[in-house]
């Protein structure tokens, strides 16, 4: 009966992960990348959209993001959702295309970005927990409502407490990668 539950948990363990490097994506690490844009919510007739759904975002250069939109007159909508993000970036629309120079980040600047990804590495252990603790709520109910022994109640939360720190240290695995990407001069 625990491995059905512990089964159970996986999919959405894995989508605390994928949550985290979506969540990572966004931080800026001195590099153009595509996923610092792409979510950006764009005021589109009147509609809250997507930049990737009103724009193709390309990266020429290392240090470049391009952003063409496929209707010309959303470009000051872009350029606008761009300058109020939190990004601090400053876009240059030349009537055609959106260009962002990405500067190079400052020491004080790659340590605040490493704090907000311990803050976002810590956002996915607790993510992960949660998951824990739902997992092992639904263990002791099945064992008190006579579906699993004792035995296997705690079989059951050795396993468990298994998979919780396997996704704790692919969370710990990325968050290094992140730390030394945005360390790299």
């Amino acid at each position: 009966m625990y491995k059905e539950i512990i089964e159970k948990k996986k999919p959405e363990l894995e989508k605390s992960i994928e949550h985290f490097k979506e969540e990572l994506g966004q931080l800026r690490t001195g590099r153009a990348s595509v996923a610092m844009v792409d979510g950006l919510m764009v005021d589109y007739y009147g509609a809250k959209s997507p930049l990737k759904q009103v724009a193709s975002i390309s990266v020429p250069e290392p240090r470049t993001i391009m952003i063409a939109p496929w209707d010309k007159g959303s470009l000051a909508g872009i350029e606008k959702s761009i300058r109020e993000s939190q990004l601090n970036l400053n876009p240059n629309n030349d009537g055609q295309v959106i260009r962002i120079n990405i500067p190079a980040l400052t020491e004080e600047r790659r340590k605040d970005l490493v704090k907000v990804l311990n803050q976002k590495a810590e956002e996915a252990r607790i993510a992960i927990r949660k998951q824990r603790e739902d997992a092992w709520d639904e263990i002791q109910k099945a064992e008190k409502e006579g579906l699993m022994g004792e035995d296997d109640k705690f079989v059951g939360k050795e396993k468990l407490q298994e998979l919780i720190d396997e996704y704790n240290k692919k969370v710990e695995e990325i968050r290094i990668k992140k730390e030394e990407e945005i360390m790299t001069v």
